[in-house]
């Protein structure tokens, strides 16, 4: 003869089977990831990048942005690996000044944003002396009155110093507001990491919890928030160019050079700087070379805007 539950614990059992079964696995993680295995400006493009040609902000009035100044090449450090390069150059003069940027989609806001990146010290050719900036940054748009929810975090290395800064330093800055030229207003909360740092580096920036936290190489070099922090959604966009103040006087032509290994963001999730890299380093493993799960916000490229 069967044997029945007592009827509170087949009530008990019942709900929990149930709250069992409705449980649903974990929403997989958004997440964006680009090696720069690429041979072509078209494959760039076709995964959600733009290359800056229009004039105007940052940099050297009536400077010029160029696509060809964008190229990729093999990592002469690791045997099979390839890196994408962005050369800018200037003879000291607007007409024969040549500024690189990239952009990725607008559809980024908090998450943890990170990038293995190439500084250069020296001039790739030519003489030395000029105020370049090296970066890698996310930002919304500029709008003109300004935005009052404008959003922009910087990571910006400039080797020959600048910015009240005399020698060579990492400027890490977090805005609330900003204008272009010849206004050049602007609010925000910045440190500088003096020193030279040339070389590799790999960079993280957490925007979670009301925090924008900086990282180098895996150590914590700033912690901003309160009114800084980011309010609308941005892109992440890597660009190298020459400031206005900082223009070497020779006419003698030079070049310079920042290299980009990868790219990766995780919405939503403030990872360290290891957790970063065991995800990277799975990707690659597993012969991703890019990846992209972000949902669209439906917002333009700031490039080309």
């Amino acid at each position: 003869m069967r044997r029945l539950l007592p009827p509170i614990l087949a009530a008990a059992f019942l709900a929990s089977s149930r709250a069992f079964a409705a449980d649903p696995p974990p929403p997989a993680p958004q997440v964006f990831f680009d090696d720069f295995s690429y041979a072509s400006l078209d494959e760039l493009e076709a995964h959600g990048w733009t290359v800056r040609t229009t004039p105007g902000w940052p940099g050297i009035e009536n400077a010029f942005w160029r696509k060809e100044d964008v190229s990729f090449a093999a990592d002469p450090a690791n045997q099979g690996n390839r890196i994408l390069r962005m050369t800018s150059s200037t003879d000291g003069t607007p007409a024969h000044t040549f500024q690189t940027q990239i952009c990725q989609q607008r559809k980024f806001k908090e998450g943890t944003y990170a990038a293995r990146v190439h500084f250069a010290h020296d001039p790739a050719s030519g003489p030395a002396g000029d105020g370049v900036v090296e970066s890698y940054y996310t930002y919304s748009t500029v709008d003109i009155p300004k935005n009052p929810n404008y959003s922009e975090c910087d990571f910006e290395y400039l080797p020959e110093g600048g910015w009240g800064q005399k020698g060579p330093a990492l400027f890490v800055t977090t805005w609330r507001t900003a204008s272009p030229l010849p206004d050049g207003t602007n609010d925000n909360t910045h440190g500088a990491l003096p020193g030279q740092e040339g070389g590799w580096h790999v960079l993280v920036l957490q925007v979670a919890g009301g925090h924008v936290r900086y990282f180098l190489d895996g150590s914590l070099i700033a912690d901003h928030g309160g009114p800084y922090y980011p309010r609308e959604i941005m892109s992440f966009n890597f660009n190298l160019w020459f400031t206005r103040e900082g223009v070497a006087p020779s006419r003698q032509p030079r070049s310079y050079e920042e290299d980009i290994d990868w790219v990766y963001f995780e919405k939503g999730a403030a990872l360290s700087p290891g957790d970063v890299d065991r995800r990277v380093q799975a990707l690659r493993r597993a012969g991703t070379p890019w990846q992209d799960t972000v949902e669209s916000a439906g917002l333009p490229c700031p490039c080309n805007s």
